[in-house]
């Protein structure tokens, strides 16, 4: 009779608590990880109000800010929600509602810990509404947002999620993303009191980063990022931990067999880099509202390479077809169009690129594999609506679309990059604990020395 195993699991008690402390670390996040999303999400409809404002050229609709013509913000009659006005106040509107939750999102990160300061918070904006109406009864309508405000924080205090805090890299990334949103209102509001086109340009480019960065945190608070590369929840691991208990193997994904190789992680990284550059330079373009400085595609004036000079200049400005923008173009607004080509070029290049090594290197069914043909898609489609573009005649809706293309191909390249580089981190950290592992000594019976020898 064979002898028996012996199972050190009989008692099921112990496993049991840690399935559970397990299942606690992956459950905590999925609500915060679906309002991630959402605000994410809504970030990227406010990047398609916003190029809708850019593309009609009714970025000065509004001519005060915060006010609307004297109202507050959020009290505007509907009724003169009419012409270019209706698209910039709804871009005003969205950009408050992603504030909202951009704030939500990062005091959520902070978990039960952010409750004292929405109490004391909303507190202070009741008594500020208050006070408001006492002394200038003419902003009641401010006070009575303030006052709104500060109630919804108050009593939302006391139904405040318990869980833990996220660790303090995820913190700092949540108060990255507010203090990136308020910044990203405030220049949106400059561009409307300065009337400088400038900062439209890196109000532009600072909404790219932004919806960049809330993808990242969705990326973050997901469970797959926590089975993968470990749990973003610092206080359940180390209360599981100070309990006595050890998480499962399971709970941190194995690396792939098949390593990305370093030409990808550069390729990808490269490419991102690229993309933003693009995207800041097609910002450029859009706000100095001179309409498309080259008419055709693929050539330019009929040529592979436009001539530049000021005689042919004022010839390309005398048989303009636009007649929307009256404004003349200039030689420099001609080689910004001729750079944002050989840029898209060399995007397509590095992509491309990126694709094919993750197919040859970790293979066409692999996680990177996928992700790089996915951007790959994303640019050919981002490329055609550039196209497209120009042969509309710079129509609003297929250039909003192109924008958004492109917001798209940037939060893509940096979740990939941020996959890339860490799971590059990993392997070095595995390879130098195996490294560590196999040149330390050892005794005789096989067992690691004591460390009161000096040898550990």
């Amino acid at each position: 009779m064979p002898p028996q195993r012996l199972n050190y699991y009989s008692p099921r008690q112990p496993i049991k608590a840690e399935n559970e402390i397990h299942s606690h670390l992956l459950v905590i996040p999925r609500l915060l990880h679906r309002f991630a999303v959402f605000t994410a999400a809504l970030t990227l409809v406010l990047l398609g109000a916003g190029g809708l404002v850019t593309s009609h050229g009714v970025g000065m609709a509004v001519p005060d800010w915060p006010n609307t013509f004297g109202y507050n913000m959020f009290f505007f009659p509907i009724s003169q929600w009419v012409g270019g006005v209706f698209y910039e106040h709804s871009h005003r509107l969205i950009a408050s509602v992603t504030g909202l939750c951009t704030s939500i999102l990062a005091l959520w990160l902070y978990g039960r810990n952010a409750r004292p300061f929405l109490r004391w918070s909303g507190g202070t904006l009741v008594l500020v509404s208050l006070l408001t109406l006492v002394a200038r009864p003419g902003h009641r309508a401010d006070a009575v947002v303030a006052g709104f405000s500060g109630l919804a924080a108050l009593v939302g205090s006391f139904g405040w999620p318990r869980c833990e805090p996220a660790k303090p890299w995820l913190r700092r990334l949540g108060l990255a993303a507010f203090f990136a949103v308020v910044l990203q209102g405030v220049l949106g509001g400059l561009r409307v009191v300065l009337f400088k086109d400038q900062i439209g340009i890196f109000h532009a480019t600072l909404a790219q980063l932004f919806f960049a960065l809330t993808c990242a945190l969705a990326l973050f608070t997901s469970s797959w990022w926590a089975k993968r590369f470990g749990s973003p929840w610092a206080q359940a691991g180390e209360s599981a931990q100070g309990a006595g208990l050890s998480l499962p193997q399971e709970s941190v994904r194995p690396v792939e067999a098949s390593e990305p190789s370093i030409r990808l992680v550069w390729f990808c990284v490269g490419g991102t880099l690229l993309i933003l550059a693009q995207l800041v330079l097609g910002a450029t373009m859009r706000h100095q509202h001179a309409g498309l400085a080259i008419p055709d595609f693929p050539t330019a004036y009929g040529k592979f390479w436009p001539a530049m000079d000021s005689q042919s200049v004022a010839i390309y400005n005398q048989h303009r077809i636009e007649v929307v923008d009256l404004n003349p173009i200039t030689s420099l607004q001609i080689a910004l169009q001729m750079v944002h080509r050989v840029g898209a070029l060399l995007i397509l290049i590095a992509i491309a690129s990126s694709a094919w090594l993750a197919r040859r290197g970790p293979g066409p069914k692999s996680l990177y594999g996928k992700l790089t043909l996915a951007w790959l898609a994303l640019v050919l489609v981002q490329g055609f609506l550039g196209a497209a573009t120009i042969w509309s005649n710079k129509a609003a809706d297929i250039a909003t679309t192109h924008v958004l293309t492109g917001a798209l191909s940037l939060a893509l390249g940096t979740c990939l990059c941020i996959i890339l580089l860490t799971e590059a981190g990993l392997v070095r950290q595995s390879s130098q604990s195996s490294t560590a592992s196999a040149t330390r000594p050892r005794s005789s019976f096989g067992t690691t020395p004591s460390p009161a020898l000096g040898l550990d």
